[in-house]
């Protein structure tokens, strides 16, 4: 915990500055307790970005490729890091996530799955409803507006650009929807995505994109 905090510090504070990052809403993530965040994907340092929500120390899920590196198999489990197996159904990544929500830690989810371009969501997969169904805790959508110009797929050396992070209002399972009922799990889906566009939009216009 001490070496993620002082990494957390450090990159967070260069972020602030090189970035100009503002986030909008902070008040709806909850103080305490297990919830789910679902950030927009548009660029790598949407990880570092997503952490400006919370102070909690947020676990996340990564892609595989990212802990392959002898560096990166020592860095990324110690800042928080699960990894998943993108295009499969990962039990092992599963298993740590709902471990992750049983223990009341904050985990993230990039529910488009990989990065994705443009102003409009990717379908969204449906791991975050699942274990928001599985452990019945809310969703947090997260829109972050302007990481797209800074670091783009394809391009290595990012460029300035002002990132907003918008959050949204939680997303609550209703009474009686269960994991067990693939129509509960795609009706939560598709309202997390409805809230998720509404706070990518809007963190895409105060970002100036």
């Amino acid at each position: 915990m001490i070496f993620w905090r002082v990494v957390r510090t450090v990159v967070l504070s260069v972020c602030a500055v090189v970035f100009r990052v503002r986030v909008y809403n902070r008040d709806q993530v909850p103080a305490d307790g297990a919830y789910i965040v679902a950030p927009s994907h548009r660029s790598i340092l949407d990880i570092p970005f997503t952490a400006f929500v919370t102070p909690r120390r947020t676990r996340f899920l990564a892609k595989q490729e990212l802990f392959k590196p002898r560096i990166g198999r020592w860095l990324f489990p110690r800042l928080g890091g699960i990894a998943v197996e993108r295009g499969t159904t990962d039990r092992a990544a599963l298993r740590a996530s709902e471990a992750v929500l049983k223990e009341g830690e904050p985990l993230a989810i990039f529910p488009e799955g990989t990065r994705r371009e443009g102003a409009e969501l990717g379908a969204l997969f449906d791991g975050c409803a699942y274990l928001a169904l599985r452990q019945r805790v809310p969703i947090v959508p997260v829109g972050i507006g302007g990481s797209e110009e800074i670091l783009p797929r394809g391009r290595i050396i990012p460029r300035p650009h002002r990132v907003v992070v918008v959050v949204g209002e939680p997303v609550v399972a209703p009474d009686g929807a269960t994991a067990r009922r693939r129509s509960d799990v795609t009706a939560l889906s598709d309202t997390l995505r409805v809230r998720l566009q509404g706070v990518f939009d809007a963190a895409r216009d105060r970002a100036g994109t």
